[in-house]
């Protein structure tokens, strides 16, 4: 039997939409925005009144009303009179740049707009290169809403700090640096005295010298990345090029080493529970572990009981202290093919907050009662030390699912697996009540050889194993929100909102083309684009319109106000599983300590009024890490299949531009492009609403069927170039002298072919 806990947190009843509220009255914005810690514009106060469809023209009356009030200083803002603006015109320092390519600024005064406006940097003239990460920028800005600035460059000021990686080749007046970001617009020049030990062939980081020069711009060697052969120097080019800080303090570094376990003291024992982890197999840092077993209320026949246990990071890493800075700064862990770049210590994420089997750990438990389908009923936290009976991974798992027992699982089988077994498929069945997103994409899997070069690389498995664990976590992150807003207590939410509207009618054309319909009456709901991917499921187009359906979603981000979850189908949910590797956990876990009174270290007071500004923060360092996982895949892709120049391969068309058509391969998921121009003697007409390149009567459009030629593999840029050999299983006649592997700007370096693989 389980320990005893505490009285229960009764669960609202969720529903798939938002629900309707009264629409506010001028009063009640007036106080929201006085009250707001962060800035206040008309996304939030829709969010924090659940104000949407038509009600938003009755909000931007209001909020118009208002500011003839005298209640917001911006015609084109709902920011609250008495917050600073930016002047027009002021100096700014390009500080990075996030995961969409967009140059990020700051001013260089320090005022409270200073402090907290978000500028997005944009040149003056598209003949004007973008300033670059650390340039110092004259620029004109206009106050878009939400409170965020565009900045047009009018000059630069200075160039200092500013960094670039790439390829280093000597040369007999020093040497010359080939960018490895494919949007550079030229090499650099290196000094004799600036090329340090730079060798040939070899991976730099280099400091972009200030000044104007005559011909290419100047650099100086600072740091030395490894040999473009060496496979472990691709996901570092990935990290240096996303700014993905590496280094942890030496304060933060010694706290780590000095922690010791946690005791069991005031905290509930839940060693006797046969709790276990499920986790990949070259996972190394463990955050949760699950247990079930079947409820034996007679008030809930059929029901199930629970348990998600969590490491309890935040008895080693409290508000303020050098572990919290450096984790904060992070946001994240990050995730490569052959590496990870942890959110805290080795000491810590590997050592005492990792559930590993057979040791004491300090965790944050939630018992979570479900019925019988798998709705939950109520569900309770509990502050414990636990200790993991056994390790497993996910492929382990699901052998024994499908029947096929190792040793270490047959002992486990009736006791442990089959409980938490059956009670995710009642999870299941709420899922699919719910009208949950099902998004199933496949992602690729880069398989190392024995010297650490890619010995292939395969579409990754999906089991049941995998969306087992995911549903005991998505509940236990609903277990989280819901208790935070019974105590009152400020709480990170992770948020999705609906789709744009305009993304919505670019799906509807894009769908339409494969003779689908997409409903145009009422508010979309998940439940609306799983009938589109059921009715695309085992067709030829199956992953393409998964793809578009996937393009049409807002982001997912972090928000201290609360306005649902869309693709999960939720009114309130939080990341509260995964305080090892996400900040926004750990936070969650904080305000659950100080909201259960479970001890000293939970939230501090007045802490929230930060939530807005972190929330931000690790925002965008999630995207900063999904954008450097992405580039070192391309790059560990680019770097096998440069092997393969020559080849011919199968695929499918999956985007149009005026320039060309993107590829995906079939067998490997990787990208390229067909440059228009290799495409025919005339130039082609591009067709935005049709998404396809035109010549005269013969059509390429997304979703077509295509065989490439794989032309050109750079494992500098992670680019491929493709030539079009057969569409739609017809032959493509190629234009006469074409020479898609010909780079503009700069003269690609060779690459070695390898033979044509036949029949493909």
């Amino acid at each position: 039997m389980p320990t005893k806990i505490a009285p229960e947190v009764a669960r609202p009843v969720p529903t798939g939409r938002r629900e309707s509220a009264p629409f506010p009255d001028k009063d009640q914005i007036r106080r929201f925005i006085a009250e707001s810690p962060g800035r206040v514009g008309k996304r939030e106060i829709a969010r924090a009144f659940s104000i949407t469809g038509d009600q938003r023209a009755q909000l931007r009356e209001m909020l118009r009303e208002l500011r003839e009030e005298g209640v917001f200083n911006h015609r084109k803002t709902g920011r609250a009179q008495g917050r600073s603006s930016l002047p027009n015109v002021c100096v700014l320092e390009v500080d990075r740049i996030d995961s969409d390519g967009e140059l990020r600024a700051r001013p260089l005064d320090n005022t409270d707009a200073a402090e907290h406006s978000i500028i997005y940097l944009a040149p003056a003239t598209p003949s004007q290169g973008a300033p670059g990460v650390g340039d110092r920028v004259l620029a004109r800005l206009e106050r878009l809403d939400g409170g965020s600035y565009q900045a047009t460059a009018i000059r630069v000021l200075d160039a200092g700090g500013r960094q670039v990686i790439g390829l280093f080749s000597p040369d007999g007046n020093g040497g010359r640096i080939q960018p490895a970001d494919r949007r550079a617009r030229s090499d650099y020049l290196v000094a004799n005295e600036h090329c340090g030990d730079a060798k040939a062939g070899e991976l730099v980081l280099a400091a972009i010298l200030p000044g104007r020069h005559l011909g290419l711009p100047r650099a100086r060697v600072t740091e030395h990345l490894g040999n473009i052969d060496d496979p472990n120097s691709i996901s570092l080019l990935a990290i240096h090029a996303n700014f993905i800080p590496t280094q942890f303090s030496d304060a933060a570094l010694a706290q780590a080493d000095a922690a010791q376990p946690a005791a069991l003291d005031k905290r509930t024992d839940l060693r006797a529970l046969p709790l276990v982890t499920i986790d990949g197999v070259d996972a190394h840092d463990f955050d949760d572990a699950v247990w079930a077993e079947a409820d034996g209320d007679p008030a809930n026949p059929g029901g199930w009981h629970i348990l998600v246990a969590i490491a309890d990071v935040a008895h080693y890493v409290r508000h303020g202290d050098a572990l919290d800075h450096d984790a904060r700064e992070r946001g994240n862990s990050v995730y490569f093919p052959d590496r990870v770049v942890p959110m805290l210590p080795e000491a810590l994420s590997n050592g005492l907050c990792s559930l590993k089997p057979g040791e004491d750990r300090a965790c944050l438990a939630v018992h979570i009662y479900l019925s019988q389908d798998g709705e939950i009923r109520r569900h309770e936290f509990v502050r414990a030390l636990m200790r993991s009976s056994a390790r497993l991974n996910y492929a382990q798992l699901q052998k024994a699912l499908d029947g096929h027992l190792d040793d270490a699982l047959e002992p486990l089988m009736a006791s442990v697996v089959a409980p938490i077994y059956s009670a995710y498929l009642v999870l299941e069945t709420a899922r699919r009540k719910r009208g949950t997103l099902e998004l199933d994409l496949p992602e690729r899997e880069i398989i190392f050889a024995p010297d650490g070069s890619v010995a292939r690389i395969s579409q990754a498995p999906r089991y049941d194993s995998h969306k087992l664990i995911e549903e005991f976590m998505i509940a236990a992150n609903v277990a989280a929100a819901e208790t935070l807003e019974a105590h009152k207590t400020a709480c990170v939410y992770r948020v999705h909102d609906q789709p744009d509207a305009a993304k919505l009618e670019g799906l509807r054309e894009m769908l339409a083309g494969f003779g689908l319909k997409l409903s145009t009456r009422g508010h979309i709901t998940p439940l609306n684009l799983n009938q589109i991917l059921a009715k695309a499921a085992d067709g030829p187009n199956q992953h393409l319109i998964s793809t578009l359906v996937l393009r049409a979603q807002a982001r997912a981000e972090y928000s201290p106000h609360n306005f649902g979850h869309f693709g999960l189908a939720l009114k309130r949910y939080a990341h509260f599983t995964s305080p090892i590797r996400r900040y926004a956990d750990l936070l969650v876990h904080r305000a659950l300590i100080a909201a259960l009174g479970f001890g000293e270290d939970g939230l501090l007071p007045g802490a929230e009024t930060e939530f807005a500004e972190v929330c931000v923060h690790i925002s965008q360092t999630e995207r900063r890490a999904v954008a450097a996982e992405r580039d070192a895949n391309d790059r560990y892709t680019t770097a096998y299949l440069a092997t393969h120049v020559g080849a011919d391969f199968p695929g499918r068309v999956s985007g149009v531009a005026r320039f060309g058509l993107f590829v995906e391969l079939d067998e490997s998921g990787a990208d390229g492009l067909i440059p228009a121009r290799s495409l025919g003697a005339a130039r082609p007409r591009h067709d935005p609403a049709r998404h396809s390149l035109s010549f005269g009567a013969t059509h390429v459009s997304i979703g077509d069927r295509v065989v490439v030629r794989l032309a050109d593999a750079d494992t500098l840029t992670g680019g491929m170039i493709f030539e079009l050999l057969e569409v739609n299983e017809k032959p493509w006649k190629q234009r006469s002298g074409g020479n898609p592997s010909k780079k503009r700007g700069r003269t690609a370096k060779a690459s070695k072919r390898g033979k044509r693989r036949k029949g493909k």
